[in-house]
């Protein structure tokens, strides 16, 4: 049983679980899991605010929100891989499956998130990648750090370079420019080939959702196992985040991150060269 309910108002001082008890007929045992993986809201005041606390007190005038999915609240999140900890900022491997941010249904399974409770420290996201997609990702444990991170992705002074295995063979080099909400410019080129997929190297400089795979799409290159876009192939997404480079914000050296080999896009073992 699924539970969308917005701007609940309260109209008398009462504790957060005693009034989504009462509102939803849930136990108040289901409220704390729900609010702790980040599916209850409150706007107080001028914004909104997960609401994760079981002992809040709500006072007349909040507004509460709660989106219970019980097929969300019971997913257990994928274990990213920690790369380097730098203590104002830290890299990771970001496995399939775990996402960049959450939804209003939670954020238990946002990489974020797990990093936040992983490492007890504020954790901010910089940038994404695609739920489906696997890689490096880079995350802010300050408000500043965060922000020096984001104004070098904003302003395109950091390196993303990805693979990916598409249909097809392409052959040489060339640019996209297929807008993307408004943005454009993906770089692609052929790494190698193999009977009717090719093994590619991407580089972008704007960073928009799903950018990557609808370029590709667009010249009538899919990436394998991308059903969203044209793949009829029906493995996981074959595209990954494989190298990173950005200005540290502690120092402002240059990092520079590189997935191994092993763990990168590559051919099925039948079907390479």
């Amino acid at each position: 049983m699924m539970i969308e309910l917005t701007d609940l108002a309260v109209s008398t001082e009462t504790y957060a679980t005693d009034f989504l008890a009462q509102k939803t007929g849930l136990s108040k045992s289901k409220i704390k899991t729900t609010m702790t993986r980040g599916a209850v809201w409150l706007k107080s005041g001028s914004g909104a605010k997960r609401l994760r606390r079981a002992k809040a007190k709500l006072v007349p005038g909040d507004l509460v929100s709660i989106y219970y999915s019980p097929e969300v609240l019971e997913t257990v999140p994928a274990k990213p891989i920690l790369v380097d900890d730098q203590s104002s900022f830290s890299v990771w491997e970001k496995p399939v499956g775990l996402m960049s941010g959450g939804s209003r249904f939670g954020d238990h399974c946002s990489i974020n998130r797990v990093v936040e409770q992983q490492l007890d420290r504020p954790t901010f996201l910089v940038h994404r990648l695609d739920r489906y997609v696997w890689g490096l990702m880079v995350l802010a444990h300050s408000k500043s750090a965060a922000a020096h991170l984001s104004g070098q992705f904003q302003e395109r002074k950091t390196t993303k370079i990805y693979h990916a295995i598409v249909h097809g063979k392409l052959l040489e080099e060339q640019a996209i420019n297929t807008p993307v909400d408004n943005k454009v410019a993906s770089t692609v080129k052929p790494i190698s080939l193999d009977a009717d997929t090719s093994l590619i190297e991407v580089r972008i400089e704007t960073g928009r959702k799903h950018q990557i795979r609808q370029h590709l799409a667009s010249i009538d290159h899919p990436v394998v196992g991308d059903r969203q876009y044209g793949s009829q192939d029906m493995k996981g997404i074959q595209l990954a985040a494989v190298e990173l480079g950005f200005k540290s914000p502690l120092n402002g050296a240059w990092q520079s991150y590189a997935l191994a080999d092993n763990k990168r896009p590559a051919f099925r073992p039948q079907e390479a060269n």
